[in-house]
Parts: structure tokens; C-alpha cells; sequence
């Protein structure tokens, strides 16, 4: 698995051209072929900062996802959104499937 972790500080006065467009982006990486998860996230302690969350099957899906329309077209509309260059992480995980449960927390009452 791929997991990337993206920080992304959005210009307070675009946040509702920043959300129309990291919507649009979320459907279209959802619906990729090696796509597992792909969730956006507001921070809590930056509020104009969105933190994007993905993962992908292997080193190639990650590889056809940045070929993709919905990716060139993102990274084409965003620089006028973002307030600074977004921070990433990237990890290559092949012997993880994805998320699994969390043994410390189970859900009581």
C-alpha cells in the first residue's frame, strides 16, 4: 500500500472555492481502479489547514493516479487556493492492506 498524507493551508478568503474543488477531487480518487481510501480532514488546531489522507494499492496505482485528469486538473486550480506549499508524506507500505482495527479503543455502552 501507498499511504499519503497530505497538509494543505488554504487562503481563508478561497475556502469555498478550496472545498468545491477538494470535493470534485475526492469523488474522482475514490472512484479509481487502485484507489483504497482517500478522506479529507480540517485541522483542529490550523483552521484554514485541510489534511488529505489516501491510500492506494501499490506503487502503480499511485503511479496512474497522478496520470489521472482529476490530478493534473487539481494541482493545476490549487495554487491560487493554497496559502503556502502543501507539506506530504509518503510511504510505501507493501505489507500493509490498509486500515485495520485499533486494538486500544473498542466501542463500550
Amino acid at each position: 500500500m501507498i499511504l499519503i498524507v497530505v497538509k494543505i493551508p488554504v487562503r481563508p478568503e478561497r475556502a469555498e472555492e478550496w472545498s468545491a474543488l477538494a470535493a470534485d477531487y475526492a469523488r474522482a480518487v475514490s472512484a479509481e481502479e487502485g484507489s483504497l481510501f482517500f478522506e479529507w480532514s480540517k485541522s483542529l488546531d490550523e483552521p484554514d489547514t485541510y489534511v488529505c489522507v489516501e491510500g492506494f494499492r501499490d506503487s502503480d496505482a499511485g503511479a496512474a493516479h497522478v496520470g489521472t485528469q482529476a490530478f493534473k486538473d487539481f494541482v493545476e486550480r490549487a495554487p491560487v487556493l493554497v496559502a503556502a506549499q502543501p507539506q506530504i508524506i509518503y510511504v510505501d507500505a507493501p505489507d500493509v492492506p490498509g486500515w485495520g482495527p485499533m486494538g486500544e479503543i473498542q466501542p463500550r455502552g
